[in-house]
């Protein structure tokens, strides 16, 4: 069975134009490499006999980078569109879960409200004043269109919905709440909504207020078509390529974005699995990814419910190019590049094997070159060869160069994409959530046991006990809030479910609270510590209770404690769950305007301090995303943020809109890897230099870099370059910069294979140690009978110098100290560059004298003898030894 990371690719491949113009490219190159090696057999190969292997090698090398490089553009394009679908499915379902497991409650907490059964219980007979309660109940949770009371029997005793009468009902949920001691769940089409294809009721059993006798049933109709409108326009695909859809256990569509598209109760096919595929629906074939819900609080959802986001192949590719890292610093993007490993494996590998490909065509060159220095006659097509060469190489440089960027673009794009979407989702649940914690401060404001106890002049100990029970009954039903309490007309909490009992509210809450003028209105304390949270930063919620029988008169308040630690960490860590999947370092936040930490997953920035992040992810218009690659913490990040943009009235057009210091941001750092140190990846040397026009007689010098310096060694005295991979320690080595062995072919007429004795030219320059990469070469150079290799950091070419350019350096009359290894500079004709000379006879003498003697070599070894050695044919041997 395929995987996430083995699924097949060929089905999607015609359906990707750029991955098959990259595809197209890539093979006229590797074409023209055919040309190449098939015209240097033909016209040269003698002089190319040295080259022409390798040659080969890097041609198949090429095509096989050409093939890893289109299948894993076009595995990581479907990988993200998946991803994209998949993020989009989940939160449809989690939205809709999350919000239902409110509703769960709620109709809880209304069934055992004490007038509503008085009323069903008969005892009361004000069906006016019960309407007005449910209309003040629907006011305060505006999710319901709908609210029903029944008797035993089915006979609808109130409802509020007056465009649709009802006398009674005949629904099945009647009878199975009637024997339930918790809700009953309730989707498909029902007699209690006439106008409704499908209604979602939660119902549950009213009790009598004395007896407990079950005497009848409350219905709340949730408004899911409006809700699932506003759950699409807000997450929906704004270019309308895809379709967000809410399943049944069936596979039927039971919320659609686009019901011309895909209409209600339509069975469409779900892939459930973590693995792209095409799925064939009405004649057309589609990317589709399902997504199911973990459940929320032990709440489930309904049964068999399913998120699903359907997109048509044809179009699920040809979105606008990314083009992120064009937008980037270029310092910004290599170093982001450098973390590839992490980021996207087989792009690092892509990487690495394309710098390696390059810098073996680099050293083709090169080598080539110095194969004909000073034989311009004999070697002319060799030269012309190699030229073509070079092109051809530099040509599959840019293209990989470009395909890479390409690859690296959608990963980067993806992880924006993923970072900001997550923020969006954070920022809608906080919304959601606190919009329930504004409604149940209002609603609970009204109990008319509290308005009447509160209204007491005298209370007793009875009384506040009965205020305790209650706040208690509603607090076990709630388990968001750490303590409910209320207060009288002077600020002293006389109940509640935790402490304070005696002391006073803060002056400015109670003042606000005293002023609120109506009962939709209430008051959100500012997120900072309270005494009534153990001193820890929360929200408080407060709602006016008014008297009895005037309300008008402000008799005190109730004020409910959101659990604000728990609860946001939830938060976060569920809008997290793994969709930003390709970091391993990903922290989400709840912050204020000022960057103030209300929720954080990150254990070293804690609730109260202060974020440290661009101003800029801060100043978000309401609703509003952004998301960019910055250097934060010493790291390269993806941050992404949105601002809070409210639930339906709430924040949006009741008394809590426009305070932006109730605003809230929620932020997401994915961090990449450490800030980078250099660039990354092959890159082209910045200096260039022109040789001499027509000069037959000038000389011949072969480049190289030491970390940025550019250095030169006569052309006549190297052998060849190496790579510095084949390089083999040597336990027994001496000297400093002694690096190790190195192979080498044919290193004199007539020999066999041999080795040399390697050194690190940066070590007796800097006195620091040459850092290796893929570019690292190793030289061969000789200077009579010996011979020894050189570790560079890149090779560069090989020119001809007039001799009037070569120039000595201020030290190179001296005869101490390293300076004498460099005695003189060549002056090149481009950007005053100089070029310095290395000094091949002081540097010879430097690693011959005895500190620097290396140890007897084993047999077959021809390099650089101390002092007191000398060699035979292939072997070396002690001076005197036999």
């Amino acid at each position: 069975m395929p995987t996430r990371d083995s699924f097949p690719i060929e089905p999607f491949l015609p359906y990707m134009r750029d991955v098959a113009k990259c595809e197209q490219a890539l093979h006229e190159v590797n074409l023209m490499w055919h040309m190449i090696e098939s015209s240097a057999r033909m016209n040269c190969p003698r002089e190319a006999g040295t080259i022409l292997p390798t040659m080969a090698a890097t041609r198949a090398r090429f095509r096989q980078l050409e093939e890893e490089l289109v299948i894993n553009l076009a595995r990581e394009k479907l990988r993200n569109a998946h991803a994209a679908l998949a993020t989009t499915a989940g939160y449809i379902i989690e939205i809709v879960v999350r919000n239902l497991f409110e509703r769960t409650a709620d109709v809880g907490f209304l069934a055992t409200d004490r007038e509503l059964c008085l009323f069903v219980a008969g005892i009361t007979s004000d069906t006016d004043a019960v309407r007005r309660r449910l209309c003040a109940y629907r006011d305060k949770y505006t999710v319901y269109d709908e609210i029903i009371l029944l008797d035993t029997s089915g006979r609808v005793l109130v409802q509020l919905d007056p465009q649709s009468a009802l006398d009674s009902s005949r629904d099945a949920l009647i009878a199975r709440t009637l024997v339930c001691d918790t809700y009953v769940e309730t989707f498909r089409a029902s007699d209690l909504c006439p106008d409704k294809r499908n209604a979602l009721i939660y119902s549950r059993r009213l009790c009598h207020p004395d007896t407990g006798a079950v005497i009848g049933v409350l219905c709340l109709s949730f408004a899911f078509e409006e809700e699932m409108g506003r759950i699409f326009s807000t997450h929906g695909d704004p270019g309308d390529r895809s379709n967000m859809l809410l399943l049944d256990g069936d596979n039927r569509v039971i919320a659609s974005a686009d019901t011309y598209w895909m209409p209600l109760g339509t069975l469409v096919p779900v892939n459930a699995s973590d693995v792209p595929g095409l799925m064939m629906f009405g004649g057309r074939e589609y990317l589709v990814c399902t997504i199911s819900s973990q459940g929320y609080q032990g709440y489930p959802g309904p049964a068999g419910w399913q998120g699903q986001v359907m997109i048509p192949v044809d179009i699920a590719f040809g979105g606008k190019q990314a083009t992120l890292l064009d937008q980037l610093a270029p310092a910004l993007a290599n170093g982001v590049l450098s973390h590839a490993h992490a980021f996207c494996p087989p792009l690092f590998g892509i990487m690495r094997a394309a710098d390696s490909a390059s810098e073996t065509i680099r050293r083709v060159v090169w080598n080539g070159q110095v194969m004909t220095t000073g034989q311009d006659a004999g070697l002319g097509r060799l030269k012309t060869i190699l030229e073509q060469i070079s092109e051809t190489g530099a040509r599959s440089n840019a293209l990989f160069a470009e395909s890479i960027r390409d690859l690296f673009d959608t990963v980067l794009a993806s992880g924006l994409r993923d970072t900001e979407f997550v923020t969006h989702l954070l920022v809608d649940l906080l919304d959601r959530n606190l919009y329930e914690r504004a409604n149940d401060c209002r609603w609970w404001a009204l109990t008319p046991e509290l308005r009447r106890l509160l209204a007491v002049t005298q209370r007793s100990a009875g009384d506040i006990d009965n205020m305790t029970r209650i706040l208690a009954t509603i607090n076990g039903l709630y388990s968001v809030y750490t303590c409910l309490f209320v207060y009288d007309r002077n600020g002293m909490i006389i109940a509640s479910t935790g402490e304070g009992i005696g002391t006073t509210i803060d002056a400015v809450s109670l003042g606000q609270v005293t002023a609120l003028r109506t009962g939709q209105d209430y008051y959100v304390s500012p997120f900072e510590p309270s005494t009534l949270y153990g001193d820890m930063p929360t929200y408080v919620y407060h709602a006016a209770i008014r008297h009895p029988d005037r309300d008008t008169e402000v008799i005190g308040g109730i004020g409910i404690v959101f659990d604000a630690g728990p609860e946001f960490s939830a938060m976060l860590c569920g809008g997290l769950g793994g969709k930003t999947e390709t970091q391993a370092d990903t922290r989400a936040f709840f912050v204020d305007r000022r960057g103030v930490i209300i929720a954080s997953t990150d254990p070293s920035r804690p609730v109260g301090g202060t974020l440290d992040v661009d101003s800029s992810f801060l100043a978000p218009g309401s609703g509003c995303s952004t998301s960019r690659i910055v250097t934060h913490d010493g790291s390269y990040a993806l941050v992404g943020c949105t601002a809070s943009h409210g639930y339906r009235e709430f924040k949006v057009s009741d008394a809590y809109s426009g305070d932006a210091s109730a605003d809230v941001i929620a932020v997401v750092i994915a961090a990449v890897g450490p800030v980078a140190q250099g660039s990354v990846g092959n890159t082209e040397p910045v200096a260039r230099f022109t040789s001499v026009p027509g000069m037959l007689d000038g000389l011949e010098f072969a480049t190289f870099y030491l970390d940025n310096a550019l250095l030169a060694i006569p052309a006549e005295h190297v052998r060849e370059a190496l790579p510095a991979a084949g390089v083999s320690p040597m336990s027994i080595g001496a000297g400093a910069g002694c690096l190790g062995i190195l192979p080498v072919v044919g290193s004199q007429p007539g020999m066999s294979d041999d080795f040399v004795w390697v050194f690190d030219l940066g070590a007796f320059l800097s006195g620091k140690p040459t850092v290796q990469d893929s570019r690292s070469q190793i030289i061969v150079v000789r200077l009579g009978q010996r011979s020894i290799g050189l570790l560079v950091t890149q090779l560069h070419g090989v020119g001809r110098f007039d001799p009037a350019q070569l120039v000595a350096t201020p030290m190179g009359g001296q005869a101490t100290g390293n300076g004498m290894l460099v005695r003189q500079v060549i002056q090149a004709e481009e950007d005053n560059l100089l070029i310095q000379v290395v000094d091949l006879a002081y540097l010879f003498g430097v690693l011959m004298a005895p500190a620097n003697a290396a140890p007897e070599l084993p047999d077959n070894v021809y390099a650089l003898q101390p002092a007191g050695y000398s060699s035979t044919g292939g072997n070396a041997q002690k001076a005197g030894s036999h």
